[in-house]
């Protein structure tokens, strides 16, 4: 597909920093695609962009280094030892394409913001003589912004920007930019993003893709597995629980009750879906400092069989969050840079499957959504 930019916001993040130093192990075959789902069989007729043609920039509110991020995540066991010394060199040429992000001071994002972002992305392409360039949003969980008119439509964005500045969300400019610019856009949080009606609809008069919402990692990975089994089996779910503890800037930033809700929605809204029932059960997410990149997610699951027999199903999923979601991020970069070059208009249901929200969906079952995903990938007759 020729070269392909990948714009992570984020970019001097865990999650992000994982991802860019694992696309340059992997194709230097210093390491293996684990984790990456377009690596596998299914896709090989699809027509993805080769890791050797990602290109990677993004946009950062931090002033920590891509190596020294890299460096701790090596000290805590997250990324190899030897892996920030080995493409040290690397990772300073992809320093070199971030830029400064933006915060929407007050809840409003003014015109000089936006028009930055959006040359920020333009320069970007021209500088690397991209094809095309994916955004994808790893930003910490926003608050919830209340509903304005400039929400609406783009006329009405345009005009609040010009006007003063607009009520949207940090995650709704730079989706708004990367739109403008003519790329297409990926929400792996649960921030607001693409899903304004003033962006649905700008993506929709300009022909471009977006997909989200919220990359499925870990503990709803194996709800979205689990829950269409007591489904199939007529087993009847009395409760669902769970208990998820973070450590880490994500953990950190969900200890605030305001940024937790859109997350503990997000995590909760597919499971009465694939139940086909409403279901009790309490949802928290705690901070633990200690865990640092790593999470630790309990379950408790309470259910009755025939003749009222009770009985229950508990698990445990503990894992490293960068390297879970990072093969992810690769995964849906390519994905998005396949939907774009076939002209793909609106939010991409197919890609439904790495999401916790998938977006215009109400397909949560894995199975389902795996199978969508190849379907969509390389339709009927191979190829694209």
């Amino acid at each position: 597909m020729g070269r392909t930019g990948v714009w992570l916001l984020g970019a001097r993040g865990s999650v992000a920093t994982t991802a860019v130093l694992g696309a340059f192990a992997v194709r230097e075959g210093s390491a293996a695609p684990t984790g990456c789902v377009t690596a596998r069989p299914e896709f090989e007729g699809a027509g993805l962009p080769g890791l050797e043609e990602l290109v990677f920039g993004g946009h950062d509110l931090s002033d920590v280094r891509l190596c020294k991020t890299a460096e701790r995540l090596a000290r805590t066991g997250v990324l190899p030892a030897h892996l920030p010394g080995a493409f040290a060199d690397r990772l300073g040429e992809v320093e070199g394409a971030l830029r400064p992000g933006v915060v929407a001071e007050g809840g409003r994002v003014t015109r000089a913001d936006v028009d930055r972002l959006e040359r920020n992305l333009r320069e970007f392409a021209e500088r690397e003589g991209l094809e095309r360039t994916v955004v994808v949003d790893l930003t910490s969980t926003e608050t919830r912004l209340e509903a304005h008119p400039e929400q609406e439509g783009p006329e009405a964005l345009e005009a609040a920007l010009d006007s003063g500045g607009a009520r949207i969300p940090a995650s709704s400019a730079y989706a708004y930019a990367a739109l403008r610019a003519g790329c297409a856009f990926v929400e792996f949080t649960p921030n607001t993003g693409p899903r304004l009606p003033a962006l649905r609809a700008l993506a929709e008069r300009e022909g471009l893709p977006w997909a989200g919402c919220d990359g499925k990692t870990g503990e709803t990975l194996v709800k979205s597995a689990l829950a269409p089994m007591f489904a199939a089996r007529a087993l009847r779910v009395r409760s669902w629980s769970s208990v998820n503890l973070l450590g880490g800037g994500d953990g950190e930033t969900l200890a605030d009750p305001e940024h937790a809700e859109s997350k503990t929605d997000s995590k909760a809204r597919g499971l009465e879906h694939m139940l086909g029932q409403p279901v009790e059960g309490p949802l928290h997410i705690d901070f633990v400092p200690d865990l640092g990149d790593a999470k630790t997610a309990w379950d408790h699951v309470s259910f009755e069989g025939f003749l009222g027999a009770r009985m229950t199903l508990q698990f445990t999923w503990a894992g490293q969050d960068s390297a879970l979601a990072a093969p992810l991020v690769l995964d849906l970069a390519r994905l998005a840079a396949l939907a774009l070059g076939r002209g793909t208009t609106g939010p991409v249901t197919a890609l439904g499957f790495f999401f916790k929200d998938p977006a215009d969906s109400d397909v949560h079952g894995l199975v389902e959504q795996w199978q969508a995903l190849t379907a969509w990938s390389v339709p009927e007759g191979g190829g694209t």
